[in-house]
Parts: C-alpha cells; structure tokens; sequence
C-alpha cells in the first residue's frame, strides 16, 4: 500500500527555516546603523581647536597658556593695554592739576596776607587756609563806624587791595556779615540781621566795582548768630563784630588748617 506525503510536515519545516532571513536583514541593518554612527561622531581636530579658540574668547573665562593658545586668545589683553594707559594718564592729570590748584590758592592766600599784613599784625585781620578755600576775617572796625554799613574811606584802599588779588581767579567768593549779640533797633536796621546783611553787600559792591565778576560774589547775613569768641565780654563782642570774605576751593573735603607764612 502506497504511503501518502504528509504535506503538514513539509509545510511546519519549511517555516522554522524562513527566520534566518529575516536575522541576516537585521544584522545588516545594524551594521550600517553603527557604520553611520561612527562616521558622525568622527571630530574635525582642526574645527574643534577653531571653535575652542572662539569660545574661550567670547567668553573670557579662563587663562590659557600662551605658549599653546591660538594667537586669537591674546588679542583682548593687547587691545586693552592702551586703555589702562589712558586712564592711568588721566588720573596722573588730575593728581597734577588738584596740585596746581592747591598751590595757586596758596599763593592767593600769601598775597592777601602781604597787601593786609599791617592789618594782620595788629590782630585786626586773620587769614586762614583751609582744603575749603581761604577766609579773610576782618574786624568790623576797620570798615564800619558803630551801628553802620556805609564802608569808611579808609578801609576802601584795604579792600581795593584785596579786590586786585582776586578779581582774576574764577573762585566762588561768599561775603559773610556778623554781629554780637548787643540788639539794635534803628530805621535803616531793625535787627542785627539787616546790619549784617547790609554790611556784606557793601563790601561786594565794592568789589564789583573794582573787577571781580559779580557772578562769583554772594552776600550772607548771619547777624549775632555765629559767633568766634563770648558775648559776655568788650574783646569777645568786637572779635564777634567782623566781616569774612570766604574764597571757595570748589572743592569740598576735610578741613585741615594749612598754615600760611608772610615772607
């Protein structure tokens, strides 16, 4: 009797062996995946120290040493060098010129002390120099009669003199009127505060007419309220009694009396 073909078996054999295909079609494709792979993470040494380079420029964030470091990195220092130089000369200019300006007032306040140097023997003007300018104290008495704000004629030529030395500088210049604390009551001066005031214009009209810019003068009345010495005394209340003529420095910082000698 003639055997038939089991056809099911030949059919369940031919399937078991269809999967080898289908694994080579994979192994093939992962190898061109890894072949890509590699192939795109291959670096460029050259664009990579370009890039490097740049980076390190854009953002200065470290020191490179310069004996390996693309001639780019050292281009910041260079270019700034000339800068630190320019600011160091002006900072040197500045230091020359707040020099110069010192030693100008010095020489103001020497001059001053020469044209007002019997005045100042007797005590009856004082001359002080401080890092906010100079003050020229002067006793009332050499300017004005008693309870009075019209200049007399003889302090006139004192502050004609005074005027000559200063009317060429650009300083600001402050007139300051002060009293003691006797009260006064009269037509033209109801208080100490309108004699003091009166008093500190009288010498800047004075010194407008002899040249000095009246843009540079202010006129300030104090009356008895700044006092120098005591008011219980005749020497206090007439060291009280006195016109200061302030020239500013314009440049405000700590006082220090520098002292001035009169060749």
């Amino acid at each position: 009797m003639v055997r038939k073909k089991n056809y099911s078996e030949e059919e369940t054999h031919d399937n078991h062996e269809r999967w080898l295909v289908s694994y080579a079609d994979f192994i093939t494709l992962l190898f061109a995946f890894f072949v890509v792979m590699y192939a795109v993470s291959s670096i460029n040494e050259g664009k990579y120290k370009v890039l490097s380079g740049s980076l390190v420029n854009a953002f200065k964030s470290t020191t490179i040493n310069s004996d390996t470091a693309p001639q780019d990195t050292l281009l910041p220092k260079i270019k700034n060098e000339p800068r630190h130089e320019s600011v160091f000369k002006v900072v040197e200019a500045k230091k020359i010129q707040r020099v110069q300006k010192q030693e100008k007032m010095q020489s103001m306040a020497k001059n001053i002390l020469q044209v007002l140097g019997p005045l100042v023997s007797n005590g009856k003007v004082r001359v002080t120099q401080t890092s906010l300018g100079i003050t020229v104290e002067i006793n009332a008495s050499v300017l004005f009669s008693p309870g009075e704000a019209m200049l007399s004629d003889h302090s006139i030529e004192t502050l004609q003199a005074v005027a000559h030395v200063i009317k060429d500088h650009d300083h600001e210049i402050h007139v300051e009127g002060h009293t003691d604390n006797m009260p006064i009551h009269t037509i033209f001066f109801p208080s100490n505060w309108e004699l003091s005031t009166a008093r500190a214009s009288s010498v800047i009209r004075l010194f407008i007419e002899n040249g000095v810019n009246r843009q540079r003068l202010t006129a300030i009345g104090y009356g008895e309220n700044r006092p120098v010495d005591s008011n219980d005394t005749i020497d206090g209340r007439m060291r009280n009694r006195r016109v200061a003529i302030m020239i500013m420095s314009n440049e405000p910082d700590k006082i220090t009396e520098i002292p001035v000698a009169l060749n």
